[in-house]
């Protein structure tokens, strides 16, 4: 029997499934596990962070970019506290993530060891599937289990705690082998009942003026192709979630962008309110996409698909409900219809292109305003005149999310805007923005934060440096937790308490981190300074003096009006 130490056997089944970067960060009970790493010839990346916050939202953004299981590690105590922000996003996300931390020995367990906790117990409700290995021989079963549960079905986040003393301990290297089919998710994909097809096809035909509703599962799915096929037999307009930005070009015809109260617009609500059924695909139809369940009104008939059969039909009633991968329940449902009907041709492109207009044209009007501060609406039509159309957007909550959800156009379908919609916790986008550069090397990554985001997550400055990795961070300073101090004003008679911070010089910050930085306080300069930061062969940070968000024209409904 030929033998392998449990770290040698950890590394080998992430080899087996085919794992090409790890992002993460050292500890005591993890020093098996990194040697085995330096010995060992296995063709994967390290990426060390500075945070195991940070390697949590890095294998975020690589899973969501690239449709591999995205990776990342930690010590025991600490460090297994420090990851789970990471873990529950990409989980409630639906983004396949195996997070693996060290552990204190098993034969140290209840002895009161430094940096034990249950983290079995912890692990749990924030996970798919999760487990603490007991002994050795069980390495194997564990990796091999945490993979396929990430990655099928409804993918989602899976931990693995390793003890430091089974790490050095031996097992049977036969025992080590894996189906590389789950190091990219959806695997093993699930097709839909015909009689569901059979039903939502006669739901829908049953309507004049269908519309969609999509999310990130169609992103997940790669289902765009499918999705643009369906809805221009039907003449459908294609609306998105958050989440699900760039399940159709913005410059398609039905394309009627986000909808929802983050995003959202009057015109885009008009669209939706045109339609006499909603189909609901890829998404859960939750409060956020659906204004608090009245965006459809509650007397529209639904047609709701999705990978998940609790999230079909949980919030609305439904005509008609389907269970199964995006791809392949657009597929069936194509050729049910295709069947039925000759492709149809309505008013809705005419009318599509009207409310698409009058958006425009007041987003422009703002775009154009030379006050200051700087109106976020002149930072983001900077961009998207000077930004190639394969970028990608990296964005935090606060001003990015809802300003880029409505506004930007990406004229590209699939993932190309990244937010971490599910818990909207801050810090995300100047980590994750490492792990998109590493999921696609060739695009330009953009990393758009608040100066509250910014102060959770500067130390990544370093190994964004250290990597050299192109990225160029954009920071709207507004000196204050914009989200909240917008809430205070709307709903608390603007009666702020504590949400206000110090102006930071965050270009001097930057610099000091060896970023080449710009700072901009006037909005004539903004197209000079991005210019520059772009075309940098390096890491660049635009600093935004920019009007505070409370006093915007930010896409946020219980705002508005």
């Amino acid at each position: 029997m030929t033998s392998v130490t449990g770290a040698e056997a950890a590394v080998r089944l992430l080899q087996a499934h085919g794992v090409r970067h790890i992002f993460g960060l050292c500890g005591d009970t993890s020093l098996p596990f990194y040697d085995a790493l330096a010995r060992l010839d296995h063709g994967m990346e390290h990426v060390l962070t500075r945070d195991e916050r940070s390697a949590g939202y890095m294998a975020d953004a690589y899973a969501r970019i690239t449709g591999r299981v995205g990776i990342c590690e930690g010590p025991s105590g600490g460090g297994a506290t420090y990851i789970l922000p990471g873990v529950i996003e990409a989980n409630e996300s639906s983004v396949a993530m195996v997070s693996i931390t060290s552990d204190v020995p098993v034969t140290a367990r209840g002895r009161y060891p430094l940096t034990a906790l249950d983290q079995k117990a912890l692990f749990a409700p924030l996970t798919k599937w999760n487990t603490v290995v007991d002994e050795v021989a069980g390495i194997p079963l564990a990796f091999r289990t945490a993979f396929r549960a990430a990655s099928t079905g409804r993918p989602g986040a899976t931990h693995i705690g390793l003890p430091y003393d089974l790490q050095k301990q031996s097992l049977d290297e036969a025992d080590v082998w894996a189906d590389p089919a789950h190091g990219s998710f959806p695997a093993y994909r699930t097709g839909p009942d015909p009689d569901a097809v059979t039903a939502c096809a006669e739901a829908i035909l049953a309507a004049k003026r269908p519309a969609f509703i999509c999310g990130g599962g169609v992103i997940i799915s790669g289902a765009t192709a499918e999705l643009v096929t369906l809805a221009e037999l039907l003449d459908a307009p294609v609306a998105s979630t958050v989440s699900g930005h760039g399940v159709i070009p913005d410059d398609h015809p039905l394309a009627v962008g986000v909808v929802g109260a983050n995003g959202g617009t009057d015109e885009t609500r008009e669209a939706i309110a045109a339609a006499d059924l909603v189909i609901f695909l890829g998404c859960r139809a939750g409060s956020t996409t659906t204004e608090h369940g009245t965006t459809p009104a509650r007397n529209v008939p639904i047609v709701h698909i999705d990978i998940d059969p609790m999230v079909v039909g949980a919030n609305y009633r439904i005509e008609a409900g389907m269970v199964g991968d995006a791809r392949l329940c657009l597929i069936a449902l194509t050729r049910e219809i295709a069947a039925r009907l000759a492709p149809r041709k309505t008013e809705a492109a005419a009318r599509l292109a009207g409310l698409r207009q009058a958006k425009r044209e007041a987003f422009d009007r703002l775009a154009g305003s030379n006050e200051m501060p700087i109106r976020p609406e002149r930072v983001l039509a900077t961009m998207q005149r000077l930004l190639p159309d394969n970028a990608i957007i990296v964005a935090d909550p606060g001003t990015p999310c809802p300003y880029f959800s409505g506004h930007y156009q990406f004229n590209r379908p699939g993932r190309r805007f990244i937010t971490n919609r599910a818990h909207g916790a801050l810090g995300f986008s100047l980590p994750a923005s490492v792990g998109a550069q590493y999921g696609d090397p060739a695009a330009k990554v953009v990393a758009v934060m608040g100066d509250g985001s910014f102060g959770f997550a500067v130390g990544e400055l370093e190994t964004v440096v250290r990597l050299s990795l192109p990225i160029t961070f954009v920071v709207f300073s507004n000196a204050s937790y914009g989200w909240i101090k917008a809430s205070q004003k709307s709903g608390y008679g603007g009666r702020y308490f504590s949400v206000d911070f110090g102006r930071t010089d965050h270009a001097k910050i930057a610099a000091a981190y060896g970023v080449k930085s710009w700072t901009v306080a006037d909005p004539a300069e903004l197209d000079t300074a991005f210019r520059a930061a772009f075309s940098y062969d390096g890491p660049t940070l635009v600093d935004v003096i920019s009007q505070p968000l409370e006093d915007s024209a930010v896409p946020v409904s219980r705002w508005m009006g």
